[in-house]
């Protein structure tokens, strides 16, 4: 029996890449194409609340850029080229948005599980962040109203909608209540 291999692609040619016809997302894992469903309708709400929320904070006190889905190389050889749902780039790290792929991790990946998101890959996403340099991750549970905190380590600490969330020296000085995420 043989097998035919297959050549893993560069971010570069990632990049240059036709959007898929079905709509679908795409991620770049290791040199292979990853494809997602597209967001649903309440996935798509709520990454617009997070941008916004952080936006308003972010934009007037000069600290970076907030973007969606906006790919970041995380690794190299092979690559991986991923997308959070959204991102915070501090301006320290980031003077301006680049016309590619962002270079560097953002400081902050908000990620929103979607029904389709299964427990072990979204922790192996997670990791994958730390291990590659973002300092903070933020889980969203849309069905619990929750968001669970990943800083530096795999041992989130989670919070509900009564709770006050702030996003460390990450961003500092911001603070939210949980609950304005999701009305």
């Amino acid at each position: 029996m043989s097998t035919v291999a297959t050549s893993l692609i560069t971010a570069e040619e990632f990049a240059r890449m036709p959007n898929p016809v079905n709509g679908a997302r795409q991620e770049l894992v290791r040199g292979e194409i990853i494809e997602m469903p597209p967001p649903q309708g309440r996935h798509g709400y709520l990454q617009v609340e997070f941008a916004a929320i952080l936006r308003q904070f972010v934009k007037p006190n000069k600290l970076g850029w907030i973007v969606t889905e906006s790919g970041t190389i995380l690794e190299r050889d092979p690559d991986t080229v991923r997308g959070p749902d959204v991102s915070f780039y501090s301006i320290g790290r980031r003077p301006d948005p680049p016309d590619a792929y962002f270079d560097i991790p953002p400081d902050l990946a908000v990620e929103i599980l979607s029904p389709s998101a299964r427990c072990k890959q979204v922790r192996e996403k997670i990791a994958e962040y730390l291990a590659m340099g973002v300092r903070t991750v933020w889980l969203v549970d849309p069905d619990a109203n929750t968001i669970t905190v990943y800083a530096g380590t795999m041992r989130g600490v989670e919070y509900g909608p009564a709770d006050t969330i702030d996003a460390g020296d990450v961003i500092p000085g911001f603070t939210a209540r949980v609950a304005e995420f999701f009305n």
